[in-house]
């Protein structure tokens, strides 16, 4: 579920060789966010602990457009004291994925109001958000379209392209094609910035 992504790219909007995106990874503690990254990485699981501070890996996309684009991905602690660092490393990223546990109900709210303030900063305007809902194998776990309506995302306007992903960062499901899917809206929105140059 989503804001459409557009089909039928051309060559002209793939990217550069040898370019690589900056991509952050942000959510609440325990959303799995450090699991994701190193089932990207790896495409194994590993034990993981309370990030404090940042992970920080490139990975390579394996699917559709993104197959072999590079992604730096980094992945920045969600406990509630190192949220307000948030915002020093979405400077002049190209896209945001928002980790969520889509089970842990009673903190939905929290993730509404963070990812809300992260994508309304003036430097994030525009900026692609992939929303990997992350646990999908867990009893209770809310489909994308709850999770679409619980974050409230329509209320980010027309200008930000958006995406619900459901994941299981656990054994890897959702990940790879996550990250094409927000490959897909950098490129959408490099176009749609280019063409807005043009008029101008």
């Amino acid at each position: 579920m989503g804001a459409s992504v557009g089909k039928g790219v051309s060559i002209l909007d793939s990217l550069p060789p040898n370019q690589s995106l900056h991509v952050v990874m942000l959510g609440l503690d325990s959303a799995g966010k450090t699991t994701a990254l190193y089932r990207l990485k790896f495409d194994q699981y590993l034990n993981t602990v309370p990030t404090i501070g940042f992970n920080c890996e490139k990975i390579k996309g394996t699917t559709g457009k993104a197959k072999g684009t590079s992604f730096m991905i980094w992945d920045v602690g969600g406990q509630d004291k190192l949220r307000p660092l948030w915002r020093s490393y979405t400077r002049c990223t190209d896209g945001i994925v928002f980790v969520l546990d889509s089970v842990d109900v009673e903190r939905m709210e929290e993730a509404r109001m963070e990812l809300l303030r992260t994508a309304r900063c003036p430097e994030n305007s525009g900026v692609p958000i992939l929303v990997l809902a992350n646990k999908q194998d867990l009893p209770g776990a809310k489909s994308p379209q709850d999770i679409e309506k619980q974050l409230a995302l329509k209320d980010l306007g027309s200008n930000h392209l958006w995406y619900v992903q459901p994941a299981c960062a656990i054994i890897g499901e959702g990940l790879d094609q996550g990250l094409e899917v927000l490959h897909d809206m950098i490129i959408k929105r490099r176009r749609i910035i280019k063409q807005s140059k043009k008029k101008r």
